[in-house]
């Protein structure tokens, strides 16, 4: 009889097989464990104040692999670490920046991951602003840069949506000097995507020949926080400082007044030269009917090293892990496997799940979904639908369950910059749910990312969230229909022009 249902229902239209019922059989059990038994906090605690920040490719990436591992295993569950390669490794020392004029003021900066120092020696010079977007307007301004910082773009225009409500007006504002910055749409052609593409790259190599100093970056958000990111992909040999939205933005108004402001600066770090492998964390539950079968919970380990990376995204990890130890304690097998992957290198381009999707190619067709937390600290609040509005009513279903902690919003549409993405070119569907803002945008890539933003409540409802959707989706008596498959490449390390790079 079940054979028969099983059948049946892959040979009905595909909107029909999205609706077939969800078996909510044990989602009592295990929503009993996370939400009176969680270790979620404590766990989020030792990943956040013992190891620390977990920049891909050092040493606390490689313990915090470790560790989790050994977490998981605990819980019962079978752990590995699979390798992928990575880039050069990059490690973040000292530095120290000052305003020497036209006054005296220590400032605040951080450099820009992979991008170099300045060999320890103290460099000062005039703070200057230019337009550097195409070959032709940099080759116009290349001469202005000589024994200077660069500023190559005005300062951001913030919005941020966890800060005071805004008037109509001020959107209007918003959205007008957006368009102004934002220029005419540019050419989306390949050629033109790739040549703008080795511009970016070779842009510092041909500033660092004209005698510039270095970059200075906008850190793009409110109370001096700054916005850190960066990748072995676009190594700079260009010192590049990210400095508080606030002395950017002073620094554009002198420079508007005819006044250069002077900076002097020390930057030591310190970048590999080979190539080295990294790992994701990889453990499962093995189904008890379809084991070949799966349902991916993931989440990014990695981090970037301002802070100790605990709303981006320890805070997701740790739900996964979670989310296993509610499943695995709570007496209840799931029909196909559940496996749970912590990422790395999402932070430098979705690197390790990228890495992971091209290496289990083969059996795409045997992933149920791929389901993903990683936008910060908050409540569940519902799940986007990925392009899938197929999967509306399902959704809505699975959710059924877990509505009285307030995840019921289903909504078509795409979420971008997160590890579902790696998986969609495959026809998988791959998910990425929606949560509360809890201050995302300011803890987000900055110095503030740490466990004291974290918040316990919310992360014991999003772990009863993955874990009930993750084991309902297990049990479905069929496959969820695959979507459109796009042609995947294999990710390509820009180098700059023969020439630039000696």
């Amino acid at each position: 009889m079940r054979l028969r249902a099983f059948v049946l229902l892959l040979t009905l239209p595909t909107a029909a097989r999205a609706q077939v019922a969800v078996d909510t059989t044990g989602t009592g059990a295990i929503l009993e464990q996370a939400l009176q038994r969680s270790e979620v906090m404590a766990n989020l605690q030792y990943l956040a104040d013992r190891i620390g920040p977990r920049l891909t490719g050092s040493a606390p990436m490689r313990l915090a692999n470790d560790w989790t591992a050994e977490r998981f295993r605990a819980y019962g569950l079978t752990a590995a670490l699979e390798p992928w390669t990575f880039g050069v490794t990059w490690e973040r020392g000292p530095a120290s920046f000052r305003i020497t004029a036209p006054f005296t003021r220590n400032l605040t900066g951080h450099s820009w991951a992979w991008t170099a120092g300045t060999g320890g020696r103290m460099v000062r010079g005039p703070v200057v602003r230019i337009d550097a977007s195409t070959p032709e307007s940099l080759a116009a301004n290349i001469g202005r840069v000589r024994g200077a910082w660069v500023m190559l773009r005005a300062p951001a225009q913030i919005w941020n949506p966890d800060g005071p409500p805004m008037t109509a007006a001020d959107s209007a504002a918003l959205r007008e000097a957006r368009a102004r910055m934002a220029g005419p749409a540019p050419d989306t052609s390949e050629v033109a995507r790739k040549a703008r593409q080795q511009f970016a790259t070779d842009r510092p190599y041909l500033l660092k020949r004209a005698g510039a100093l270095g970059l200075l970056t906008d850190g793009a958000k409110e109370f001096a926080l700054l916005t850190m990111s960066g990748s072995p992909n676009s190594v700079s040999p260009l010192p590049n400082v990210v400095i508080a939205h606030e002395d950017y933005a002073q620094f554009d108004r002198l420079i508007a007044r005819g006044v250069a402001p002077q900076l002097e600066g020390r930057i030591e770090n310190r970048l590999g030269k080979a190539v080295v492998t990294q790992w994701n964390t990889v453990a499962e539950i093995r189904g008890s009917e379809w084991p070949g079968q799966v349902v991916i919970l993931g989440a990014h380990l990695d981090s970037w090293d301002l802070g100790t990376g605990v709303t981006d995204n320890g805070t997701g990890s740790m739900v996964v892990l979670e989310a296993a130890r509610a499943i695995a304690q709570s007496g209840q097998t799931p029909k196909r496997t559940i496996r749970f992957i912590l990422f790395s290198g999402e932070e430098q381009g979705l690197l390790g799940s990228r890495a992971y999707a091209a290496q289990h190619a083969a059996m795409a067709d045997s992933i149920q979904a791929v389901l993903v937390l990683d936008n910060g600290t908050g409540r569940i609040t519902g799940q986007a639908l990925q392009g899938r509005d197929d999967l509306e009513g399902l959704w809505r279903d699975l959710l059924a369950p877990v509505a009285a902690l307030g995840a019921t919003t289903v909504r078509k549409a795409n979420k971008g910059g997160t590890d579902h993405l790696a998986f969609v070119p495959y026809g998988v569907p791959a998910f990425n749910f929606d949560q509360e803002g809890r201050g995302y945008n300011h803890t987000h890539h900055s110095q503030v990312d740490t466990y004291d933003h974290a918040v316990p409540g919310d992360l014991i409802q999003a772990s009863a969230v993955m874990a009930v959707t993750a084991f309902e989706l297990a049990n479905l008596p069929v496959l969820l229909p695959r979507g459109g498959r796009t042609p995947v490449t294999p990710p390509s390390v820009p180098r700059p022009s023969p020439g630039l790079a000696r």
